[in-house]
């Protein structure tokens, strides 16, 4: 059978697409059946063909590919191409004017991508278009008038751009119009909003960040789109609107919305008047979130669709129970099924009236100001899955009727909450999956209820003043995530390899102690530090399916080599073996960790030289191999590999050699610390192309580093999903914060959460020779610098004040000569300076910050001279002052004098007070006044305090 040959206009579509790859880098392979050896491009992924003569491309998709590059104008040959999305790439420059050519396009996506400039007004010729999709890249300029001429578009998204100007009121000619997206479009307000109501097909509507604060009778027009049944007006000034609304709409409540939001507002209780017509019996979802709001009103509860209720973040005072009691008025108490209203100012109880929300399935009431104990009809709702009163003021036991409850989440974290359910009710609540009294006052007694919970999956009962052992019955609970962590539970643990736990157990601050045991190997992360384990740490070799993200080990009595087994880690973010007693050489394997972000060895008996495979760790952000015994030259591959390191601690080991110039290649570098090792040669000058360290304003710190040990479905009800049929998903996310122990000020201080925020380099005790460079002086941004303890020779750099952010600076035992430049003077923020052993000579500087340091700061130099020293400069000795010219003394003279002074401080001082005394409005004045001074010193001095502390705490 003869092949079919290849019709021209499809070959000179194949050659097209082929010119298009030929431009781009695809990283992922996506474009890899597209091979020139291919005629039939039909086949090819992405490409679909006209279904009736095969002749023609007519879809290019390729949405999410993962490629980079511009876009060819190869693609104008694709003359019959009717849909094209190239959406969620990284396709940048500006967009091609060839798609203008192309008449037959009814569907172009190209959101989520880098392309650039304004859009271009060609786009206004492709009047077959019904699907525009331009969102998330970085438009900038006016929105074309010419996209009102695509009068057959169903669906615009313009969101997320840089876009300035008003709406164009062409849009009103868009009456095919179903999706409307201009969220945050950029700086865009809209003159007038008739142009809406002629948008009579209009289904969804989202207009966030465009302000309408001029838009008098905005609620007249929306209600007269009578199909729109999707609303966000999210930071849209609202509460500007003086008229929002004509009383013709006043008692009017038939709006077919079924999802409306209304954040971030500033609106007030007075909003709901215009509020009621918009929400009609359809309304499903209402997000009142972050305005001022103090209650609800009735009507709310009349609603009889209701399922999701957002009441976040909002900063007036609302009494709970009433807020609940208008809720439950009507029809919404039966179909409520979340109420989320973390973080408003809710004060008083939770009330008896939780029991008519017979349908509530997630409620969230974390950061308020409830208070008093929880109803015991809490738990007698059978739906009630998710429960989080976290950080709120509530107290006494936790209900016996507990027991009766079908919750399969309750989370009290953050809240006094004492004693336990009681075990008569246990085994009837069978559907338990999920516990959280996080911080909760269980203890001291290891609560024996939870074995009850015959189907928990997930526990934490971290921080509860437990001082007990595990019962060994409790290990036998199938979970997939425990935490017990911050307790004081001793005693071993047993061996889990077969149980079910698949995602993290953590057991970190107890006293737990013998050899770590055999444990689950689809752990996400395990944390077992600061207890009592021994032993060693072949364990870890079980983990063979590579899934591990997160594992901490440190603070315990670990001993012995790290065995050779890396390469099962594929995921690995944190390795955390710090403060044991390991030792031997790190193993080839530690190059396997491509994605290892923080590796923490520290305080160890580690040795010998660093793997050459450790290049191959191109994640790392954070390298702590301090106080070991490692040796050998510095590997310039950490320079050259690890562009991504924001610290590189090497402290108290025993590397030799020069500092490698590769070290300035890293440019998001803020905490070098090579001290005490035996490093020679001289600092290199280009250390000033640590750009981390000169860069002004603020950085956000780089020492969080978050890892996830779940995906699971969201579980709630999203309108959108039902519009676009894309469901959200919700992550467990957690997070490691980086932590250092560094020489701070003349002490040993561990950063911790404040270490992201640290800029220092200690090249101390080492055998560094030379001058200080003066490029040095160029790290703006440093705020330690330690170069003490070395061979270093000439003068300090005369433009070391301009590092006026330097707060510790120590230069002692070197040879430096020269005087103390008087730019530091300047250098306000100074609080620790110690020059002492040098060879420096002249007078030290007249400025208080540098008078203010201890004589010890300057000891050790013969030369200099100055009031805080023996020495004294020309100058400084206090001159004798001879006594007035006939000044007698004589004891009677003296006597007179002290009898006049006497006579007139009591004259004066009872005057003084007479006055106050008598006066009574000079009275509340002088005392107003000196109230007024001692809390202007007082401030002062207490933000003068923190400043220190806030560099400065360990």
């Amino acid at each position: 059978m003869s092949s079919i040959p290849i019709y021209r206009p499809l070959r000179k579509e194949r050659d097209a697409l082929l010119q298009f790859k030929a431009n781009l880098q695809d990283p992922y392979g996506s474009l890899s059946t597209w091979r020139p050896e291919d005629d039939d491009c039909c086949q090819w992924i992405g490409v679909t063909c006209d279904n009736q003569t095969g002749h023609h491309v007519t879809v290019l998709n390729l949405y999410d590919a993962g490629l980079v590059g511009e876009i060819s104008h190869s693609l104008a040959n694709l003359s019959y191409l009717s849909y094209l999305d190239l959406s969620s790439n990284s396709f940048h420059g500006i967009i091609p004017t060839f798609i203008g050519s192309l008449t037959e396009l009814t569907d172009l996506h190209l959101s989520h991508n880098s392309f650039h400039g304004t859009i271009p007004t060609f786009i206004g010729s492709l009047t077959e278009l019904t699907d525009l999709r331009l969102s998330h890249n970085s438009f900038h300029g006016t929105i074309p008038r010419s996209i009102g001429s695509l009068t057959e578009l169903r669906f615009l998204d313009l969101s997320n751009n840089s876009l300035y100007g008003t709406i164009p009121p062409e849009f009103g000619n868009l009456t095919n119009l179903q999706y409307l997206s201009l969220r945050y479009v950029g700086r865009c307000s809209v003159e007038h909003m008739e142009w809406l109501s002629h948008l009579s097909h209009l289904k969804v509507l989202r207009m966030d960040g465009i302000s309408l604060a001029k838009q008098n009778h905005w609620v007249d027009v929306i209600l007269s789109l009578r199909n729109l049944s999707y609303l966000s007006l999210d930071g849209c000034e609202l509460s500007q609107v003086i008229y929002p609304y004509s009383s013709s709409f006043l008692n009017s409540s038939s709006s077919s919305i079924e999802y409306l939001s209304l954040q971030n507002n500033n609106l007030t209780s007075s909003m709901y008047g215009w509020l009621y017509p918009l929400t009609g019996n359809k309304l499903r979802h209402l997000d009142l979130s972050s305005n001022m709001l103090d209650g609800i009103p009735k009507y709310l509860g009349n609603l009889s669709s209701l399922y999701n209720l957002y009441f976040n973040n909002n900063s007036d005072v609302v009494n709970f129970p009433s807020f609940l009691y208008n809720l439950s008025f009507g029809c919404a108490s039966l179909t409520l099924r979340s109420l989320y209203a973390e973080r408003s100012q809710f004060t008083g109880s939770l009330s008896d009236d939780i029991q008519k929300f017979s349908s509530l399935i997630r409620l969230n009431l974390s950061d308020n100001h409830i208070n008093g104990t929880i109803s015991e009809k809490l738990w007698e709702l059978s739906s009630l899955k998710h429960i989080d009163l976290s950080h709120n003021h509530l107290s006494g036991a936790i209900s016996e009727n507990i027991g009766n409850s079908k919750a399969s989440i309750i989370n009290l974290s953050k809240n006094p909450l004492q004693g336990v359910p009681s075990t008569d009710h246990m085994s009837n609540q069978s559907s338990v999956t999920y516990i959280d009294l996080n911080s909760c006052k269980l203890g001291p007694h290891f609560p024996k209820w939870i074995q009850m919970l015959k189907k928990l999956n997930e526990l934490d009962i971290s921080n509860t003043s437990i001082s007990d052992t595990v019962p060994p019955e409790f290990w036998n609970i199938h979970l997939s995530s425990l935490n017990l962590s911050s307790n004081n539970i001793s005693g071993e643990v047993p061996d889990l390899s077969s149980r079910d736990f698949s995602k993290t157990i953590d057991l970190s601050s107890n006293s737990f102690r013998c050899p770590i045991p055999h444990l689950p190997p689809h752990l996400a992360s395990l944390n077992l530090s600061r207890n009592k384990f021994s032993g060693g740490i072949s364990f870890i070799c079980q983990f063979v399916d590579g899934f591990l993200q997160f594992l901490d080990l440190s603070h315990n009595f670990l001993s012995g080599q790290l065995p050779d087994c890396l390469w099962h880690f594929k995921e690995l973010k944190v390795l955390n073996l710090g403060h044991n007693s390991l030792s031997g050489r790190l193993p080839p394997s530690i190059g396997s960790l491509i994605n290892l972000e923080v590796l923490y060895l520290y305080k160890n008996d580690l040795s010998g030289q660093l793997p050459l495979s450790l290049k191959n760790c191109t994640s790392l952000s954070f390298l702590n191999l301090g106080a070991n015994r490692f040796s050998g030259n510095m590997p310039a591959s950490i320079g050259e590999n690890l562009s991504g390191l924001y610290g590189l601690i090497l402290r108290s080991n025993n590397f030799f050699g020069t500092i490698p110039l590769h070290l300035c290649q890293l440019p998001n570098l803020q905490i070098l610390d090579f001290s005490r090792n035996n490093f020679h040669g001289s600092i290199p000058s280009c250390l000033n192309n640590l750009t981390r360290m000169v860069q002004e304003g603020f950085l956000l710190p780089p020492n969080v580093h978050p890892f996830t040990t779940r995906w699971s479905s969201c579980g709630c009800l999203d309108y959108l999903v039902g519009l676009f049929g894309n469901r959200n998903e919700e992550r467990d996310d957690q997070e490691y914060v980086a932590h250092a122990m560094i020489e701070w000020q003349g002490s040993e201080c561990e950063f911790t959460s404040n270490l992201g925020l640290l800029k220092a380099i200690d090249l101390s005790s080492n055998n560094l020779t030379g001058h200080i460079p003066h490029e040095l002086t160029n790290l703006h941004e440093l705020l330690a610098l330690n170069l003490s303890n070395n061979a270093l020779l000439g003068e300090i750099p005369q433009q070391v004040g301009e590092m006026k952010n330097l707060v510790a600076l120590d230069l002692s035992r070197n040879s430096l000569s020269g005087g103390i430049p008087s730019s530091m003077s300047q250098m306000n923020f100074l609080g620790y300076l110690d020059v002492s052993c040098n060879n420096l000579s002249g007078r030290i500087p007249s400025s208080t910050q540098l008078q203010s340091f201890q004589p010890s700061s300057y000891n050790g130099n013969a030369g200099l001279c100055g009031l805080l020293l023996t020495t004294k400069c020309l100058g400084d000795e206090d001159p004798k002052i001879p006594p007035p010219v006939g000044e007698s003394d004589t004891d009677e003279d003296w006597g007179w004098f002290c009898i006049g002074g006497g006579t007139g401080f009591v004259t004066g001082f009872w005057i003084a007070c007479g006055a106050l005394l008598l006066n009574r409005r000079g009275r509340h004045a002088f005392f107003h006044l000196y109230d007024n001074f001692k809390d202007w010193v007082y401030v002062k001095v207490v933000v003068f305090i923190a400043k220190l502390r806030r560099i400065a705490h360990k």
